[in-house]
């Protein structure tokens, strides 16, 4: 069983910078598929960035250039860069890996979830 536990989350400003943090254990993330997704009330979950096994990324078109997904296979954890943040990035983030099939941009494709982490961008 692999957990994921998100940390960094919290309150920044339009044009502020946050890392968000995702730690895994019972699983090697270098492995397989992991992927940021991020939630807001009423809404579905939606794909934010991804970062494949070999390195590869790909982001959503709203965070594109803004946001760095990167990974850290000594520490087994998934990074999530957020730069010049928007009020409208503010959401439950959701760390997730290990992928059913797929590239990893849909939400129903990961079988493991973080408990999400909250990002507040104030204008």
């Amino acid at each position: 069983q692999v957990r994921l536990v998100e940390s960094g989350g919290g309150l920044a400003q339009a044009g502020g910078s946050l890392r968000l943090s995702c730690a895994a254990s019972g699983g090697t993330l270098s492995r397989d598929t992991s992927g940021w997704f991020r939630q807001t009330p009423g809404k579905e979950r939606e794909f934010v960035a991804t970062i494949w096994g070999t390195g590869t990324t790909r982001y959503a078109d709203s965070t594109k250039g803004r946001f760095t997904i990167s990974r850290d296979n000594a520490k087994n954890t998934v990074y999530l860069q957020m730069n010049s943040l928007k009020p409208e990035d503010t959401a439950v983030y959701y760390c997730a890996a290990y992928i059913l099939s797929g590239l990893g941009t849909r939400a129903t494709e990961y079988n493991y979830w973080g408990q999400g982490t909250q990002v507040t961008v104030s204008s």
